[in-house]
């Protein structure tokens, strides 16, 4: 099969797949493609790459790679962290740990107080040797007073799991009243806490203020409600279609009580003819279909924080949709799925698309004697699998991707030691060092000149003006 061809005469669209940390690569890939005036004619992207699609097709990618963008700020450090109650009461747990052992600790502290006075006896220091006996016989008193081991202690103890208990029950029960719907209490109590361990908050918030910076322009009112923010950001990108580095979109998150994935599009009028072709009549184009152009343009932040909530590792977003919608003004919960970009594929196809880039951080599936450490903790275990499943659906995207469009480009990692929740960084095994979220947005930016400009773009370029 021969090797696809690039053309700047065809429409193009870039796909941005990935979760988590994958937004900083796709910065660095994003600003490569920019500097090298690569022409894009529709944004598309799940997960972490909704917000670079959405900044993008405004024309608003340099605010993403800029020393002070999202990826390089220091509110990272709490993103997708442990749920509040849960480190609260993971700290109560610990608490009621030591207390339980403290008899032993003081043990073991007065025996090596003891030692380290014989030792102060034989060097010939009697007055030092004299103290450290008495504080050995003072702390072996306090230990075993009658009210310290029998009284005091066991009731720290039942006072320290009182306070886990009460911290747990209170968020679960928050929890609760959050989801604003009584069809949503069923099942067990606990659940509505345990059941989603990592707390969104951070980066959703981080990426609506950047949508908002951008959106706002030189003005400097307070960030607005989120129906505002979308009403003014679709306004501004459908103003200015036909005008540099303003490009059409096409987002997707997965609605878990309608069980459909949705696909919400902000298009230039040639391209809406055959997607609206396709949409009418009531049925599933209609109910999966959201034309942000309408009166949904109200949903735009919806779908920016449905797409970075992960599927149970964080609750889903709630949203409303419109009551004029398909769906009536029903609540429905909006998440990520790694397996969105076929998705994509599919509507891009449907839009008129003729050639893509895929643009994810998940390295090429493994090869013999490839194998690494598997990581311990819970948080590490989540981002492994997520990895794993993103490499899969970016084969299964680019797979049905050869059957549709006239050319196919990929900009991936040869490695990546990065998980999708190591916003601080990782440890590297086959360098031997730390690599910075900074490092992943520069091999972004490396990948792009490397895979697709230099070898592919470039020369398709020269092609074209033969």
């Amino acid at each position: 099969m021969p090797e696809p061809t690039y053309s700047p005469r065809l429409r193009t669209a870039i796909v941005f797949c990935g979760a988590g940390t994958a937004g900083a690569y796709q910065a660095g890939a994003l600003r490569a493609l920019t500097e090298a005036g690569i022409k894009v004619d529709v944004m598309a992207a799940h997960g972490a790459g909704v917000v670079t699609a959405l900044c993008g097709a405004i024309d608003g990618g340099a605010r993403l790679w800029s020393p002070d963008g999202p990826w390089q700020s220091p509110r990272l450090r709490a993103a997708y962290r442990w749920r509040e109650a849960l480190r609260l009461g993971a700290f109560g747990m610990v608490t009621a740990a030591l207390l339980i052992v403290s008899p032993l600790l003081v043990m073991i502290l007065a025996a090596a107080v003891y030692a380290v006075a014989l030792l102060a006896a034989l060097i010939n220091l009697p007055n030092v040797s004299a103290r450290l006996v008495d504080l050995f016989r003072w702390s072996i008193s306090i230990l075993f007073s009658p009210p310290i081991l029998p009284t005091v202690v066991p009731r720290s103890v039942v006072l320290a799991l009182l306070v886990v208990f009460g911290i747990l029950a209170t968020a679960a029960v928050k929890a609760m009243r959050q989801e604003r719907s009584r069809r949503r209490w069923q099942g067990s109590f606990w659940w509505h806490l345990v059941g989603s361990p990592l707390e969104p908050d951070e980066p959703e918030n981080l990426l609506v203020d950047t949508l908002w910076t951008l959106v706002r322009g030189a003005s400097t009112e307070p960030r607005p409600a989120s129906i505002e923010i979308g009403r003014r950001y679709v306004d501004l990108l459908t103003d200015n279609f036909g005008q540099p580095g303003f490009r059409g979109l096409l987002i997707a998150v997965h609605d878990l009580d309608a069980r459909r994935d949705l696909v919400a599009t902000v298009l230039p009028p040639e391209m809406q003819l055959p997607m609206a072709a396709r949409r009418k009549g009531p049925g599933p184009r209609e109910a999966e279909l959201f034309d942000l152009t309408g009166v949904q343009k109200e949903l735009v932040v919806d779908f920016l924080k449905g797409a970075v909530r992960l599927p149970v590792a964080s609750p889903p977003h709630l949203t409303q949709f419109p009551a004029d919608s398909f769906w009536r003004g029903e609540s429905h919960r909006l998440c990520d799925r790694p397996e969105l970009p076929a998705r994509l594929i599919e509507e891009m196809a449907t839009a008129g698309i003729e050639q893509v880039v895929l643009i994810c951080p998940a390295a090429p599936a493994a090869v013999p004697h490839g194998m690494r450490s598997k990581p311990l903790d819970l948080r590490s275990r989540m981002g492994e699998w997520l990895r794993s499943v993103e490499t899969a659906a970016l084969q299964d995207a680019w797979n049905a991707a050869l059957t549709r469009f006239s050319g196919v480009f990929v900009i991936r990692p040869d490695h990546n030691p990065i998980g999708p929740f190591e916003f601080s960084g990782a440890y590297d095994e086959a360098s031997d060092r730390h690599r910075s979220l900074q490092e992943l947005s520069q091999q972004g930016y490396d990948d792009a000149y490397r895979q697709f400009i230099e070898p592919v773009a470039a020369v398709g370029e020269r092609v074209e003006a033969i």
